[in-house]
C-alpha cells in the first residue's frame, strides 16, 4: 500500500478491488498567462481585399461566371468572415460565388456530412451569404509525374474559377516544404476521399512526396484564380493574410510555413509528468490535438518531434460537438473518460483513420468513469516522482495556449512569479474537482 490516500479509500500499488490511483491532494496549482507580443490584422475585409486584389483574381471574372471558394474542416480564424468577404467581393465584380468542402474523407466522406461538418464551424448559406455546393463527385484532370491521378471536385471543375482558401501550418504526420496549407488544400482538400485514398495509401511518404507533384497539375490545370494564405499567431489570432497567384504558390508556400511555425502556440515546458487536455476536437486540429503541441505523432516508424515537448502521461477529458462523433487523435492521449468514448461516432472516425492510415490514433487510452479519476491513474503511473517536484501542466485544448494551470514544480523551473514569459494570474489553488470528480475548468471562456 502507497502512503497517500484518496479520500478514505487506499491507493493499491497492485491491482485488487480498487484500481491503483494516486491522490493529487496538496498538489499546488497556479493559473498563468503566457506573454505573447504578435502582429494581429485588425481589419479582415480590407486586408482580404488588398491581398486579393493583389494577385489580379478579381479582375479576370466575367459577369455571371460562378466562383467556387473552398473551405476546409478546420477551426481556423475568422474562417466565416473572410469566406463572406470573398463571396462580396466575387459579387460586386459581377460573380456568382458559392462554398464548397474541401475536405478530403472527412465529415465521414459524404456530402451531407461534409455539409454539416461546416455548419459547426459556423459556415452556413447565412453566415457567408453564398451557397454551400456539396458533392464526393470528382474528375480526374489526369496525372502527375509520379502517375498518380488527379482529381477535382465535379461541381468546382464546372466552375468559371477556384478561390483556394486555408491556414498555412505545421502538419501533425510528417516534415515537408509543404505541409498543411494550399496545396495541400489543392490536393486531399479538392481531391475529395478519392484523392485522399489514392495519397494516404502510401502512408506519411505519400504527403511528403506526392503533394506537390499533384498540386503542380492542379494549379495548371484547374482554373483556380487565386490562393489565400492565413497565418494564425499564437493567441489565435489571424496575423498575416497572404494573396498569390497559382504560379505563385508552390514557390512561395515553404517561407510561408517557416513564419506559420515560428508563430504558432507552444507548452513552454521542455518535460512534463502529467498533461491534463480538457478537450479535443477536429476544429482544433485535424488529429484532436495538435501533435506538435503535445509532442507526439504515434506513427510506427516515424520519429517524434525533438523540440517538442515530451510528456509521459497525457490524459483527455472531452470530445468537442463540432467533431460530430470523429475521434481521430483519441489514440494520442494515455487516459481518458467514458464521457468522451461515449461521444465516439465510430463510423465516421473508423473512415478517418482508415483514410489516413495511421490506425494508432485511433485506439482507446485507459477509460475512466470520471476526470479525477483518470488523472489520479495518470498520477499512478508518475508515482516514483515526490508530489511537490510533479511537472503538471493542464491546458482548454491545444489550439488554445495563452492561460495554462501548472503545477509549483513547473513555476519554479520557468523561473516565472510575475517575470518572464509567464504571468501568474491565480494560486495555489489546487486542481479544480467537484465532489463527484468532475473537472472545472479554470480558464477564461472563449479565450486564447
Amino acid at each position: 500500500m502507497i502512503g497517500s490516500k484518496l479520500g478514505k479509500r487506499p491507493v493499491l500499488s497492485t491491482a485488487g478491488e480498487i484500481e491503483p490511483r494516486r491522490s493529487l491532494e496538496g498538489l499546488r496549482m497556479y493559473l498563468v498567462r503566457q506573454a505573447w507580443r504578435q502582429p494581429v490584422v485588425q481589419d479582415i475585409p480590407r486586408a482580404v481585399a488588398q491581398e486579393l486584389a493583389r494577385t489580379g483574381a478579381l479582375e479576370r471574372i466575367r459577369p455571371g461566371d460562378e466562383i467556387a471558394i473552398t473551405a476546409g474542416s478546420r477551426g481556423i480564424a475568422c474562417l466565416p468572415e473572410i469566406l463572406k468577404t470573398i463571396v462580396s467581393l466575387v459579387r460586386e465584380h459581377g460573380g456568382a460565388p458559392f462554398i464548397f468542402p474541401a475536405m478530403g474523407s472527412h465529415g465521414g466522406g459524404t456530402a451531407e456530412g461534409q455539409k454539416a461538418l461546416l455548419a459547426g464551424l459556423g459556415i452556413d448559406e447565412q453566415s457567408v451569404g453564398a451557397p454551400i455546393r456539396s458533392s464526393m463527385e470528382v474528375v480526374c484532370l489526369g496525372e502527375a509525374a509520379n502517375g498518380l491521378p488527379v482529381y477535382l471536385d465535379a461541381i468546382a471543375a464546372r466552375a468559371q474559377g477556384i478561390i483556394v482558401v486555408n491556414r498555412i501550418k505545421k502538419h501533425t504526420n510528417f516534415d515537408g516544404p509543404v505541409e498543411s496549407g494550399l496545396c495541400k488544400m489543392a490536393v486531399i482538400g479538392m481531391g475529395k476521399h478519392v484523392q485522399a485514398l489514392a495519397v494516404h495509401q502510401y502512408g506519411n511518404r505519400g504527403l511528403r512526396e506526392y503533394i506537390l507533384p499533384i498540386a503542380e497539375v492542379v494549379f495548371s490545370r484547374a482554373k483556380v484564380l487565386a490562393g489565400l494564405g492565413i497565418l494564425e499567431g499564437a493567441a489565435g489570432q489571424v496575423a498575416e493574410l497572404v494573396g498569390l497567384r497559382p504560379e505563385e504558390i508552390i514557390a512561395r508556400e515553404p517561407e510561408l510555413l517557416k513564419r506559420a511555425k515560428d508563430l504558432a502556440p507552444k507548452i513552454p515546458f521542455p518535460e512534463l509528468d502529467l498533461a491534463l487536455v480538457e478537450r479535443m476536437g477536429k476544429e482544433i486540429s485535424g488529429t484532436g490535438m495538435d501533435c506538435y503541441v503535445i509532442g507526439r505523432k504515434r506513427i510506427i516508424g516515424e520519429p517524434e518531434w525533438p523540440e517538442a515537448p515530451r510528456i509521459s502521461s497525457l490524459v483527455v477529458l472531452d470530445l468537442t460537438d463540432a467533431s460530430h462523433g470523429n475521434a481521430l487523435g483519441v489514440g494520442l492521449a494515455d487516459f481518458t473518460t467514458k464521457r468522451l468514448v461515449n461521444k465516439i461516432d465510430w463510423g465516421v472516425t473508423r473512415a478517418n483513420i482508415l483514410t489516413s492510415g495511421n490506425l494508432e490514433r485511433g485506439k482507446l487510452p485507459l477509460v475512466y468513469d470520471t476526470d479525477q479519476e483518470a488523472l489520479e491513474a495518470a498520477a499512478f503511473r508518475e508515482r516514483a516522482r515526490p508530489l511537490e517536484a510533479l511537472r503538471v501542466v493542464c491546458l482548454r485544448d491545444t489550439l488554445h495556449l495563452r492561460y495554462l494551470l501548472v503545477s509549483a514544480a513547473l513555476l519554479k523551473e520557468a523561473g516565472a512569479g510575475g517575470q518572464g514569459e509567464l504571468e501568474i494570474i491565480k494560486g495555489p489553488m489546487p486542481l479544480p474537482f467537484d465532489a463527484q470528480g468532475n473537472w472545472i475548468s479554470p480558464f477564461p471562456p472563449d479565450t486564447f
